[in-house]
């Protein structure tokens, strides 16, 4: 089988399961105060440094959550009301157009039940956000923007947005400034204090650790109104009791990641591009998406004209290749990923896609076994053809 599925979820490292079934087999909450709460307190805390020394930034800004999307919703939610409620005049939430829906989706519900406005940053044809984008959506006058959420590295095609350059322009006018970083740190020197925003989600499946954990990294000065209440754990910004175990395996596993980042990386990245030289080869009128500099070393995707890429993604499982459309699915329809939307692509093309995500356990075999097998799935896939869609796009 040929795992190349790694922007979904990365195999655990065996330094992370270990360090997570040690502590499985030990008793305390790191919320007793007897010793064996004690000792688990400890580990958390160890964890938290590490992953701070990790990502750039200090211990005290590490807020561990269950993954990703809750550190996303704790950020654009918390921040959105924390910001109305100190000056009623910040009513509007601005997101790029090609967020992951783990941020797409609440941005949209502060809008739809919470009465913010909901402003889309466009993006340009590789998922680019760029400062003069940025401008332009936040308008003449943004004193009314409670917070900003743009992601660092897509999901879907790998693109990577300059944030630095553009909290820069948030910064003129006091404007939070929120980021999905959850597909950056095994590819990315991450450094939170260099890249000026206030809150930065990561999670731990995407860098070899369990699932069901992850962490909100929130500056000092930046203020959240909590989600979840009751036990006031993480600077009262998430309560509940901390899962000990699945915390040490996630800074253990991210630890390891950010050593091994540019072995990996430069690894990895000729892999990937391997990839590309030889579907471009046999699929000539593929076309490869996204940045193509800026860009994550280990995504490599494609539109493949004339396919739904549903049915390219079972024909290639059948034949022992696992990879990702990339786009939602609603009530069992396929449905054009609203990134590719926002890029431009029309919608028979943002159904046709395929991402191939590589990681630290690819090998050239897996490269080679979808290249044998890629040319019949495309073949069968096109006299299936694509179906007119039968309920309008999703759009950002």
């Amino acid at each position: 089988m040929a795992y190349l599925d790694n922007a979904a979820t990365t195999p655990m490292l065996p330094e992370a399961v270990a360090a997570m079934t040690k502590l499985l087999s030990e008793p305390g909450n790191p919320s007793s105060l007897h010793a064996s709460g004690r000792k688990a307190r400890r580990a958390v805390e160890e964890s938290r440094e590490r992953v701070a020394r990790a990502v750039g930034c200090g211990s005290a800004e590490v807020v561990f959550t269950a993954g990703g999307t809750e550190a996303n919703n704790i950020a654009v939610k918390g921040i959105a009301w924390d910001q109305r409620s100190k000056d009623p005049r910040r009513i509007r939430v601005v997101a790029g157009s090609t967020e992951h829906h783990a941020v797409l989706d609440p941005v949209q519900w502060l809008g739809d039940s919470e009465g913010f406005e909901v402003t889309w940053i466009k993006s340009d044809s590789e998922g680019r956000i760029t400062p003069e984008a940025l401008r332009e959506a936040l308008g003449d006058d943004p004193t009314d923007v409670g917070v900003v959420s743009v992601i660092l590295a897509n999901n879907e095609v790998g693109t990577v947005n300059d944030i630095a350059a553009l909290t820069e322009v948030t910064r003129e006018f006091g404007i939070r400034f929120h980021t999905d970083a959850v597909q950056a740190p095994a590819w990315l020197d991450l450094n939170f204090s260099e890249l000026g925003v206030c809150a930065m989600s990561i999670s731990g499946h995407k860098v070899g650790g369990p699932h069901g954990i992850g962490a909100l990294i929130i500056s000092r000065d930046c203020h959240v109104t909590p989600l979840i209440h009751g036990g006031g754990q993480e600077r009262d910004v998430r309560s509940g009791t901390l899962d000990a175990p699945a915390i040490v395996a996630f800074a253990t596993a991210l630890e390891i990641s950010s050593e091994r980042r540019a072995e990996t990386v430069a690894r990895v990245s000729a892999l990937r591009d391997d990839l590309v030289t030889r579907v471009i080869q046999i699929a000539p009128d593929a076309i490869y998406t996204g940045a193509k500099k800026d860009r994550l070393a280990n995504n490599a995707h494609f539109i493949f004209p004339g396919c739904l890429g549903d049915s390219l993604l079972m024909l290639l499982d059948a034949q022992g290749v696992e990879c990702s459309v990339g786009s939602a699915c609603n009530a069992g329809v396929p449905q054009p990923s609203h990134v590719l939307l926002a890029m431009g692509a029309d919608d028979d093309a943002a159904r046709s896609t395929l991402r191939f995500s590589l990681g630290s356990t690819t090998t050239q075999s897996d490269i080679d076994k979808l290249i044998e097998v890629l040319p019949s799935a495309i073949e069968r896939a096109k006299r299936a053809g694509v179906p007119k869609l039968t309920t309008a796009p999703v759009r950002a």
